[in-house]
């Protein structure tokens, strides 16, 4: 039979390209060859990267395959004056993470999406679940690492002495402000402004506004059991503004307030937490005559002995305990009455 003759004489031939089955290929008639793939990616990686894609606004098509670059339109600047699709987004082959750059001349938002929701990567810098250290830090303030998780509290990729806060937006990140343990803030570039903590006040009619840098003001208050609270991310003037408010589109200091408009249009009462020094009282008045002083209520930080008070809501949280401090949130008073 030289058929048969043949197979044999070529038997070796075929162990060769399929080495994991020489222990079922023993004869030329159990050999049954298979035509190598590409091993598929796990849904589950891929369907994860789609989803934090789709929170940052961007619309991943069907077309949108692991291991290609889309060209997308991009959720920040919608493709300029020419409303071109200046996205740039892969996908990696395996559905680990995806990348994303726009090429806008005036936008440039980049980023990384990973299916490991523990790590991201904003405009460059890798950040990572907050360690022990910082967690110390936070514990010596009376904030929980449980706080820390839900607010998503990070820090900077193998760097314990940076904490990140990472502003979000349904779910998404939207921005991060790092601050040192010396006092050191600085927020990411070419982002817009947001009030830090959005998210909790998507159904609030009753909302608390804490000073400028007030990302942990915000942690404690969430301690005293109100989450119901956002901070102001920065611009405290040192005086309030003899001019007349200016529209919209000029109001550049307080443009996290206008990006937040659809948020705060519902809300029936503000709570005004600032400092009680100078910046303090002026960007509580700045605040009230944009937001309305009709709605708006003032919080009064207690006496800490004759002479002074308690300058914010951590500080109270350490001192007094999480009931002093929602005594006194619950304690604000009306601010046409206040100032």
């Amino acid at each position: 039979m030289p058929f048969a003759n043949n197979i044999i004489r070529h038997r070796h031939f075929f162990f060769f390209l399929n080495p994991t089955r020489l222990s079922v290929c023993s004869s030329a008639r159990k050999f049954n060859p298979k035509v190598p793939t590409t091993p598929t990616p796990k849904l589950s990686k891929l369907t994860e990267s789609k989803k934090k894609i789709e929170l940052l606004g961007i619309q991943c098509l069907d077309c949108c395959l692991p291991g290609r670059y889309n060209c997308l339109f991009c959720p920040q600047c919608r493709g300029g004056k020419s409303m071109d699709k200046t996205l740039s987004q892969h996908n990696i082959q395996h559905g680990y993470f995806a990348m994303r750059r726009c090429f806008q001349t005036n936008c440039g938002w980049a980023g990384q999406a990973f299916a490991d929701s523990s790590k991201i990567t904003i405009n460059g810098t890798k950040l990572e679940p907050i360690g022990d250290e910082l967690v110390a830090y936070f514990a010596e303030r009376r904030i929980s690492k449980a706080t820390l998780q839900r607010n998503a509290v990070m820090q900077k990729s193998g760097d314990q002495a940076v904490i990140a806060f990472t502003y979000r937006r349904n779910g998404a990140v939207v921005g991060c402000k790092y601050r040192t343990l010396e006092k050191k803030f600085w927020q990411e570039k070419g982002t817009k402004k947001w009030l830090y903590g959005l998210d909790d006040i998507e159904e609030a009619a009753e909302v608390i506004i804490l000073k400028v840098e007030g990302e942990i003001d915000k942690l404690a208050v969430e301690e005293a059991g109100l989450h119901n609270c956002v901070s102001v991310p920065s611009g405290a003037p040192q005086m309030v503004s003899a001019k007349e408010l200016p529209t919209l589109e000029k109001d550049t200091a307080y443009q996290y307030l206008w990006n937040c408009k659809e948020y705060l249009d519902k809300v029936s009462r503000v709570i005004l937490a600032t400092d009680v020094d100078n910046p303090g009282n002026a960007l509580a008045e700045e605040l009230a005559r944009r937001l309305g002083k009709e709605r708006c209520w003032r919080v009064h930080w207690p006496k800490k002995d004759d002479c002074r008070y308690f300058k914010d809501a951590n500080e109270v949280l350490k001192c007094l305990g999480a009931g002093a401090l929602k005594e006194v949130i619950e304690n604000a008073e009306p601010y046409q009455e206040s100032v």
